[in-house]
């Protein structure tokens, strides 16, 4: 059978872990619903079993937080959207241990993770603290940082963050981002594994293996997101050129026989790195001993044990490993982002070392740069062209990004030259000017995109907006939280819903009455501002400036129609067959 059926008016539940019951229907020979739905004393062969799910405008594949955020920036602009995640629940082994840079940013203006702290663990023991102490002592101690906060580079705690890091483990932003995504009717169909996809010109077909067998279903859209060792990447056939890793590592937290094996701290030694913290212990090892021989294979407590052997020179016994990773260093990018109606997304897209922790918040800018792109293509206020604006904006970011963790891994090689180079680079780094440069970069705080206008000379226009505070703001957006006593409201609060953003802060009626024809995709907000940087400001929803004053009103009405698209252009009809709300 060459098409799914669709069936239309049988949409499955939003929520998560969907599994709906359905009429059965036969067509063809072949059978379409729950196969638990089989009447008695029917046989199908497996391979002819399939679900008939209908078709959504974009498919995601892959449910961690890259694709949550994108299914989210695109459910917020009503288009219909389908998460597909592989696993059936959460994964709790170790990853990414914090939200840094501009990620916080994106956070912010989306109103996710608002008021979660830091994780917490026990205090230490005066003992503890005794020991740690003990351990910066140590001629190959990396510690203590030198100032409090400091974040690393290359294992030197040197870095001044503008802002302090979010230290949570990526799961919590998971849990946030599932509830989001369930409050804007995402449907999450987890344990939902995709083996194979076609494209045409007007759409991409999935083959799909679920908890009730294999099925097929049809969108407009599709976006990988489905990690490092895509599957949605592979079969695309778009080339992932780049370096292979020359390191092997472990995140693990496990049980040990001899708790003081080694003081706690952060080491550098004749053979790589070595991490510990006690109280619950937590173990970080790297090696420069080559890529791991098989990626694939399952982690044996005896491989991380001789590694933990190997670094602290002493005969440990790992008693008990409770989670734990691998990982290398290898460095890689899509040669393109986008190749018809696939969007690659996060580390889909690229890989790279984890030190810094890059991989999230580079994942979280690429989905807010397209999210609110392939909702006005979905839409059809905008031409499909648009979408290659992600392609060339992100993907040299990625670039520069997967650049600067070859470095860190460089500078983190064993060895006298390398050791004089990283003394040379902390006199550096103990500049001001320096360490602003190099947190930035790392950061992402440093992005400029150019917004295809040469007429737009302002100093803010492709840089990402100001988080000013607004007084006596009017324009009808309820924001997530009241304006303050004082009376003001953030940029990043009125950014929550997800929208363009055009600032009016000289009471201009004439920019007003301009952007009145792109009002039903278009914010439009009045307001005070002692510290404004310009008259008026028009920032896209991935928090960037499009236009600025002292740019003239027809840049402005250029700068709407080139992001956001003609206006009055009216919806396309929705693939569920009917009109996008």
């Amino acid at each position: 059978m060459d098409r799914p059926i669709s069936i239309g008016a049988d949409r499955p539940d939003t929520s998560v872990n969907t599994q709906v019951a359905r009429p059965p229907y036969v067509i063809a020979g072949l059978f379409f619903g729950n196969p638990a739905a089989l009447p008695a004393g029917s046989f199908f062969p497996r391979a002819e079993v399939l679900m008939a799910y209908p078709e959504a405008q974009v498919a995601v594949v892959g449910g961690g937080p890259v694709g949550l955020i994108l299914a989210c920036e695109l459910a917020v602009h009503g288009v219909p959207v389908v998460v597909l995640e592989r696993l059936p629940a959460i994964e709790w082994r170790p990853k990414a241990e914090g939200i840094t840079g501009r990620a916080i940013d994106i956070m912010d203006r989306r109103g996710l993770m608002i008021g979660v702290t830091d994780a917490v663990t026990a205090p230490p023991t005066a003992e503890m603290l005794a020991r740690i102490a003990e351990g910066e002592q140590r001629p190959d101690s990396l510690l203590p940082k030198e100032f409090p906060g400091a974040r690393h580079f290359a294992s030197m705690f040197l870095l001044r963050p503008e802002s302090p890091d979010l230290l949570v483990p990526q799961q919590l932003l998971e849990e946030d981002l599932g509830r989001r995504a369930a409050e804007l009717g995402v449907e999450v169909r987890r344990g939902h594994t995709v083996t194979g996809f076609t494209q045409d010109d007007d759409r991409v077909r999935l083959d799909v293996e679920g908890p009730g067998g294999p099925y097929r279903m049809e969108a407009e859209w599709l976006a990988g997101c489905d990690g490092g060792r895509s599957l949605i990447r592979k079969l695309s056939g778009i080339a992932f050129p780049g370096t292979d890793g020359v390191t092997t590592g472990y995140r693990a937290f496990a049980e040990i026989d001899d708790p003081e094996f080694h003081l706690p701290g952060w080491f550098r030694k004749d053979g790589g790195l070595l991490v510990y913290e006690e109280g619950p212990a937590r173990f970080i090892t790297l090696e420069f001993d080559g890529p791991p021989a098989n990626r694939d294979a399952a982690i044996t407590l005896e491989e991380f044990q001789e590694s933990l052997r190997r670094l602290s020179g002493t005969k440990v016994t790992v008693t008990e490993v409770k989670k734990i990773t691998r990982f290398t260093d290898n460095a890689r990018q899509a040669e393109t982002y986008r190749s018809g109606r696939l969007l690659l997304v996060g580390d889909a897209a690229h890989v790279h070392s984890h030190w810094s922790g890059p991989g999230l918040r580079l994942g979280l800018g690429d989905a807010v740069n397209l999210g609110w792109k392939l909702a006005a293509v979905a839409r059809g206020w905008c031409h499909e062209d648009l979408l290659d604006t992600y392609h060339s904006e992100r993907h040299p970011i990625g670039a520069q990004t997967l650049e600067i963790q070859r470095a860190s891994i460089a500078l983190m090689r064993p060895g006298p030259h390398v050791d004089a180079l990283r003394r040379l680079l902390r006199e550096l780094l103990l500049r001001d000017e320096a360490n602003r440069q190099l947190t930035a970069l790392i950061d992402d705080l440093h992005i400029s995109y150019d917004m295809g206008d040469p007429s737009l000379t302002g100093p803010l226009v492709g840089r990402y907006s100001p988080d000013l505070r607004l007084r006596h703001a009017a324009g009808g957006i309820q924001v997530a939280r009241p304006q303050r006593d004082d009376g003001t409201v953030r940029v990043a609060e009125l950014q929550r819903t997800g929208r363009p953003l055009l600032l009016d802060l000289a009471d201009d009626p004439e920019l007003r009455a301009l952007a009145g024809p792109w009002a039903d995709r278009v914010d439009v907000v009045t307001a005070g501002c002692p510290e404004a940087p310009a008259d008026a400001l028009l920032i896209r929803p991935d928090g960037f400036v499009a236009w600025s004053t002292p740019a003239d009103h027809a840049s402005l009405r250029a700068a709407l129609t080139r992001w956001f698209g003609p206006p009055g252009r009216p919806d396309r009809p929705s693939a569920a067959g009917g009109r996008n709300e």
